[in-house]
């Protein structure tokens, strides 16, 4: 049975032609078994896919498992060889601090070596110093006592020999003023002190020999030797002649003397050496000796204005009372002169020079 309609609604209105349902179409047979095997097909695809994504994920995870415990492994190496070589940097730490102790050490000896042989060669060198300052003093002292340059010459050429062979550097201002010294000293000309008073002294030795004037044999005696010594005598030598001659010709002499004594005629221009009494020719010997001796105290002493004086008076004594006929006389003035002559007043060489050197190498600037 079929229901009446609702008056309450209200009643269809008919579609438009254009908006009519269209009908079912019919779908051929095959069509579900095409969608089947496509959704087959994937599913076997999808599930080759799954398999391959698992077995290659079981392949990452073994790769990854396996790299993990390399990584482990050379992460335990690893630490082991950090260990390791912890260890050795502490050894070689311990070791450097050691070779430090041991270089600071040698370097501490090293400096306390080097101090040591500087205060050696300073004490050498001082000592070196201080030698050579005393030898030039004392050659100083020597030279103003003899007034000869041969003991300063000879400290000076010793101490520079010593500082060649030294060979230090500051030595050197000291071994060019001592050259310099040395040629000063050798454009000096000074008194040979020795060979004067040698000369002097065998002067005195001398006037005990010398005649007087008024020893009229003994300088007929001393004429008569003189003239045959030089060969101006015309009477052969007693010893040319044999023996009976010779005490003949002296026995002959010694009566002419005597004869020619008694009686003496001359010419006197000097009677207080004729009037001379023969006490009185020890006292004249006496004096002229004690004038040698002034002039040579007054050598010594560096005062040759004095000696010089005396030695004038003795030669005024020597030809006024001694017999200048003689040979021995005649020597005597000679050596007198020449002592005269030799006798120079120059002032000995300073060495200011060489002792200013010798300070500053001892003060050590």
């Amino acid at each position: 049975m079929s229901a009446a309609p609702t008056p309450d609604l209200p009643a269809a209105e008919p579609f438009p032609p254009s908006a009519a349902v269209p009908a079912p179409q019919t779908s051929a047979p095959g069509a579900p078994r095409i969608a089947l095997y496509a959704v087959g097909a994937v599913a076997v695809a999808a599930l080759v896919s799954a398999s391959l994504l698992w077995q290659k994920l079981s392949t990452i995870q073994e790769q990854l498992a396996r790299q993990s415990a390399d990584a482990g492994t050379q992460a335990i190496e690893a630490r082991t060889m950090a260990r390791q070589a912890r260890d050795q940097v502490s050894q070689a730490l311990a070791r450097l601090t050691v070779a430090e102790t041991r270089l600071s050490e040698v370097a501490l000896q090293r400096s306390q070596l080097e101090e040591l042989m500087q205060s050696l060669s300073r004490s050498r060198d001082e000592t070196l110093v201080v030698d050579i300052e005393s030898a030039v003093r004392m050659a100083q002292q020597q030279t103003r006592l003899t007034g000869s340059l041969e003991p300063l010459v000879a400290a000076l050429q010793n101490a520079q020999q010593r500082i060649e062979r030294a060979a230090q550097p500051r030595l050197a201002p000291v071994q060019r003023a001592i050259g310099r010294d040395l040629d000063r000293i050798a454009s000096t000309n000074v008194t040979d002190t020795a060979g004067l008073l040698a000369r002097l002294d065998d002067l005195v030795r001398q006037v005990d020999d010398l005649p007087v004037q008024n020893a009229v044999a003994l300088a007929a005696a001393t004429r008569r030797m003189n003239a045959r010594v030089s060969g101006d005598s015309a009477e052969p030598a007693p010893a040319d002649l044999p023996w009976w001659q010779a005490a003949l010709l002296r026995s002959w002499e010694v009566v002419r003397d005597e004869a020619r004594g008694l009686v003496r005629v001359s010419r006197i221009d000097q009677p207080e050496a004729i009037l001379l009494a023969p006490d009185q020719t020890f006292f004249l010997r006496e004096n002229l000796k004690l004038k040698l001796l002034n002039a040579r105290l007054g050598v010594l002493a560096r005062q040759f204005d004095s000696a010089r004086s005396d030695l004038a008076t003795a030669g005024a004594a020597l030809n006024k009372y001694f017999d200048p006929a003689s040979r021995r006389t005649q020597n005597a003035a000679t050596v007198l002169q020449q002592a005269q002559a030799n006798m120079k007043s120059a002032e000995l060489p300073r060495l200011d020079e060489t002792l200013s050197a010798l300070a500053t190498a001892a003060a050590g600037r």
